[in-house]
């Protein structure tokens, strides 16, 4: 299993800083993040780590070749509970995901619901998410399985941080191929799921892992949010059992992987060394 980086090492850079960073650092994978799908003033400065998906997707192959980088994913974080709006990333923008990711031979587009904003999105009942989230993921999902790709569920949400939530969507949807899991270790466990049991569950539809770990402080707030984004120490050092979860996907054939974590090059080190102390090949 490869274990790349998150191209959030250096603050207010773009994406070739990033790159430069994680080439020095040793790595020799990443992921594909947009956040500013039709541009940006932010990242057309350079003062953001993010691609557009209406940019030329060759040129950004290009750009990662220019470090002997690979991408492996490109995340395409939607709003899958909030009401269709050209304003609110979703359908549209995970297609976007789609072609970008086929055109360059990237197999996995990763996307989530995470948590309700609205009002409306908050007073959905469990069932209304399920088919809420469904629907903006069927055209999707069919149009990946067309172009190859797969659509990884990331634990970031209501539904998807619950291992029930992911067994009602995938059967919503049919249970294709061309969808999957992006196992998040962090996420998943702040969530008040078993990233241990989540990875015996899903284990053959498990694709990429978001790996984090962390500390005794976040304890009290398990079960009441959805997501943390980065973490700052290093795998291992913290509360999840990190083993555990390696020691159920380390055989599953997982190609790649991501160190969702902030932090200095010795903290990443001490990851890698450490998922690969626990059997990670």
């Amino acid at each position: 299993m490869e274990i790349g980086v998150f191209l959030l090492i250096e603050a207010f850079q773009g994406v070739e800083r990033q790159l430069q960073c994680a080439k020095e650092m040793g790595f020799r994978h990443a992921d594909i993040t947009d956040t500013n799908s039709g541009g940006s003033m932010l990242g057309s400065a350079g003062f953001s780590p993010t691609v557009s998906l209406d940019e030329n997707p060759f040129e950004v192959k290009r750009l990662f070749e220019k470090y002997d980088m690979t991408p492996t994913t490109v995340c395409a974080h939607a709003a899958l509970l909030e009401p269709s709006n050209p304003g609110i990333y979703g359908t549209a923008e995970i297609m976007k995901a789609i072609h970008f990711a086929a055109a360059i031979g990237i197999k996995d587009v990763v996307t989530t619901d995470t948590d309700p904003h609205s009002e409306w999105a908050k007073n959905l009942t469990y069932e209304q998410r399920i088919f809420v989230c469904a629907e903006k993921l069927h055209t999707p999902v069919k149009m990946a399985a067309d172009y190859g790709v797969r659509i990884l569920l990331e634990p970031h949400g209501p539904v998807t941080d619950s291992i029930q939530g992911l067994k009602d969507l995938f059967s919503m949807l049919g249970n294709p191929d061309s969808l999957g899991v992006n196992l998040d270790t962090g996420n998943s466990w702040l969530g008040g799921t078993d990233p241990v049991e989540m990875a015996k569950v899903f284990k053959k539809k498990i694709h990429h892992i978001h790996w984090k770990d962390l500390g005794p402080e976040w304890v009290p707030l398990r079960g009441t949010q959805f997501g943390c984004g980065f973490s700052t120490i290093a795998v291992g050092d913290g509360v999840i059992d990190i083993k555990g979860v390696c020691d159920v996907l380390k055989d599953a054939g997982i190609e790649s992987s991501t160190l969702e974590i902030v932090g200095s090059a010795e903290i990443l080190k001490k990851s890698t060394t450490y998922l690969r102390a626990c059997g990670l090949k």
